[in-house]
């Protein structure tokens, strides 16, 4: 798609599709590195893909985006969502909610080259927190 029209595309929109994408990749790369059972492997995923974990990896990524980037982001964060956050405070799920609008806007730009370093660095950053926390 032009770059303009996904642009035009309405935040939420952009967040229900880059949910989705995001997810693939995250189960992808799960299974690429380890072949466990599912249990074991929805374990890992639901910890990667949700609300918390994007807003930290948003921390990681935000400096990095580009100018573009960073307004699908702010709509997608800013977004009017009819939902509320279930177990993650408002902050971490709008933040997710922009984070996914991002993945969604570099999707059907078909920037994946971005997209995957995009969330390889975030996933570096939640790593190191983690061990940080260790």
């Amino acid at each position: 798609m032009e770059k303009e029209s996904v642009k035009a595309m309405a935040p939420l929109v952009l967040a229900y599709l880059g949910d989705a994408v995001y997810e693939l990749i995250i189960r992808d790369r799960l299974v690429r590195l380890d072949t466990s059972r599912p249990k074991v492997l929805n374990r890992r995923a639901a910890g990667l893909v949700c609300a918390g974990a994007q807003s930290a990896m948003m921390t990681v990524i935000e400096p990095l985006l580009t100018e573009d980037e960073a307004a699908v982001y702010r709509r997608g964060r800013n977004a009017n969502s009819p939902t509320k956050a279930k177990n993650q405070s408002i902050q971490d799920y709008r933040r997710a909610t922009g984070f996914e609008a991002l993945v969604g806007y570099l999707h059907l730009c078909e920037d994946n080259e971005r997209l995957h370093f995009l969330i390889d660095e975030g996933l570096k950053g939640l790593e190191a927190a983690r061990t940080i926390e260790d």
